[in-house]
């Protein structure tokens, strides 16, 4: 007789993504979780006789999928202040940075940014997103990442690194060795060991404020870590502009020559970048980060020349982002499908199953993450979804599940999520956090944030 697979939990009859190399899906399908792993997938009548499970749950309502991805996330900063209108009628891009941006980002307290995450990944989970990469503007990392592991995701965080001297009167080599030092503290602080759910990457704020050996120190340290690096990159022509006035050639061309593009180097928004630039990034390998919403709120003009449709046809490396604008990724895969195809008027362009795999295989393996997460084998990590499939927005019955997750489930469509084989959302609310507490906290951390700082509260129509 054979010897039954011990398992913590059973999941029983629900249509399964596996996003497996074939790409199977499981009707009336089953899986089995053992501590933080997947030890079985298959048919539900199948698992049912080979599985013995401490609990099982009935998943014949749900679509399951891998946990979602969001490769760049802002969680401090926009979650205390999302519906805080930052910027006056007619100022520039960089203008409403200095002047409204950075100032909200750079005012916040520990408590501050600790509730902010907190309220950043309660967001993200309840999307159904298990794995995210911060974009790189924390400034208090111990906090955050305390608050982040009361919450139960799974991300990779960096603490703001700048690194360029911005008075020329200033010490640049100094100004470099600092950020170079925060680099290196924050990743002896936070390894990424095996079985990290919570690590420190060097992520640099990128565009032009990190000097060429701050970009060269964060390159050697993940080559030597085995970690990534991520940055922001030509949202607007601004970024191209300053690189050609400073050195005599683009962005990517610059980073080209400094030797730190490659595989384990991600660059977000790309909105501004010539066929060149593209060539350099599909050689090495580079990784793009998309981030629809920020895009198209911020008028990058990324529907008339992004290259994204290029980058996918021709083998890049892609995956999606939320940018704090918003934390719903499945959005982003819909927003970033639309666009293009309208754009190009190309129908065919990221269809379906592609912005699935936007959301999941490929972001995992963009993040150097696929032999642990991104899909639903034995052996990989328990990060999955459920969604609700009897819901109006599903239909009648489900058919094609790819396409009407991809296409017609509501977002907040999620009934539970697990990460490393922990439910942290039940029926859509969290299991490990006090929901009302944290945002009772943060309605109140970011009230008394904007009076600090004593920036004008601007309102679309008259507040009476």
């Amino acid at each position: 007789m054979t010897t039954p697979i011990a398992a913590d939990l059973l999941i029983a009859g629900a249509t399964i993504l596996t996003l497996n190399a074939e790409r199977h899906v499981i009707i009336d399908g089953a899986l089995a979780i053992a501590g933080d792993r997947i030890v079985a997938v298959g048919k539900r009548a199948t698992l049912e006789r080979t599985v013995k499970a401490k609990e099982v749950i009935d998943g014949r309502r749900f679509v399951m999928t891998p946990g979602f991805v969001d490769g760049h996330i802002h969680i401090t900063g926009d979650p205390l202040t999302r519906g805080f209108i930052r910027g006056a009628p007619g100022e520039s891009f960089d203008d409403r940075l200095t002047r409204w941006v950075i100032p909200l980002f750079r005012a916040q307290t520990p408590g501050d940014e600790r509730i902010a995450a907190q309220c950043a990944a309660l967001s993200m989970m309840r999307y159904g997103t298990t794995c995210f990469v911060e974009a790189g503007t924390v400034t208090h990392l111990d906090a955050v990442m305390e608050g982040l592991a009361e919450t139960g995701i799974r991300g990779r965080v960096g603490e703001w690194v700048e690194g360029r001297a911005y008075d020329p009167a200033a010490d640049q080599a100094k100004v470099s060795a600092d950020a170079i030092a925060v680099l290196e503290r924050e990743i002896a602080r936070y390894p990424d060991k095996v079985g990290a759910k919570l690590a420190a990457w060097p992520i640099l704020v990128g565009h032009s404020t990190n000097s060429d050996d701050v970009w060269r120190a964060a390159k050697a340290l993940a080559d030597d870590h085995g970690l990534k690096v991520t940055a922001h990159m030509s949202p607007h022509p601004s970024d191209a502009e300053w690189y050609l006035e400073h050195y005599g050639r683009r962005p990517i061309e610059h980073l080209a020559d400094l030797g730190v593009l490659g595989e384990n180097l991600a660059l977000t928004h790309l909105a501004h970048i010539d066929r060149s630039e593209l060539d350099l990034l599909l050689q090495s390998g580079t990784a793009a980060i998309h981030c629809p919403q920020a895009a198209l709120q911020g008028a990058f003009g990324v529907s008339r020349g992004g290259l994204f449709p290029e980058m996918q046809a021709e083998g890049g490396a892609i995956m999606l982002g939320t940018d704090g604008v918003a934390t719903d990724i499945l959005s982003s895969a819909r927003l970033m499908g639309s666009l293009f195809r309208d754009a190009r008027q190309d129908e065919t362009l990221f269809p379906p199953s592609m912005m699935i795999e936007l959301a999941t295989l490929r972001a995992a393996a963009a993040l150097g993450m696929a032999g642990s997460i991104g899909s639903l084998e034995v052996g990989k990590k328990a990060d999955l979804v459920l969604h609700d499939a009897w819901l109006p927005d599903w239909g009648g019955a489900v058919f094609d599940p790819v396409t009407q997750l991809a296409m017609a489930a509501p977002p907040g469509g999620v009934h539970s999520v697990w990460i490393d084989g922990v439910r942290v959302i039940e029926a859509g609310r969290a299991t490990l956090l006090d929901e009302d507490k944290l945002l009772a906290d943060a309605r109140q951390a970011g009230a008394a944030l904007v009076e600090r700082l004593g920036l004008p509260v601007q309102t679309s129509w008259p507040v009476i």
